[in-house]
């Protein structure tokens, strides 16, 4: 059975999606692919992992780094889930570009080169924002371009983790 919850957090609402021991989703009420790996059979329920979420959540909006990772459920492609864990090593307050995701995936996955698009495409999907810091992800010549969410969140998420913004150029998408 899949569960959900609904967070409030300073830049809206946030509906989290779960099973009884790992969070299988995580989106701004809203945004650009909502609830897409949601099961249509789901009820509401406050779950331990919701708790631990929500202390996750808690101490993010605070302007802190988490010191530990809620379980994760990533069920996708092997290509979104390698892209997926390769943003999970992108550290608080930085950034990477969708070019250097790109040559690491390539190298994971023992090809000479893959697309940034592709990967553009695969960070697009992630279930899991800001917990998969998606919006770390920025564009080539310090272009500040796309994020699910919108543009004003990922800003402001780049903010709460301290993150100079000004150095790019933001791009509408």
């Amino acid at each position: 059975m899949t569960y959900i919850y609904h967070y409030d957090s300073p830049l809206g609402d946030i509906t989290l999606s779960g099973n009884e021991t790992e969070l299988t989703g995580l989106w701004f009420d809203g945004q650009k692919y909502f609830a897409d790996t949601l099961s249509h059979e789901h009820e509401e329920k406050y779950l331990p992992i919701f708790e631990l979420t929500c202390h996750w959540l808690d101490i993010y909006f605070s302007g802190t780094a988490p010191d530990f990772t809620p379980p994760l459920c990533i069920k996708t492609t092997p290509f979104r889930k390698s892209v997926w864990e390769i943003l999970l090593t992108i550290p608080f307050g930085k950034t990477m570009t969708y070019g250097e995701i790109a040559k690491k995936t390539a190298k994971e996955n023992g090809l000479i080169n893959m697309s940034a698009q592709a990967v553009g495409g695969a960070v697009g999907h992630n279930p899991i924002s800001i917990i998969i810091p998606c919006h770390r992800v920025v564009g080539a010549n310090g272009h500040l371009t796309g994020y699910a969410g919108g543009m004003e969140k990922k800003i402001r998420l780049l903010e709460i983790e301290k993150h100079i913004i000004n150095q790019y150029k933001i791009i509408n998408q």
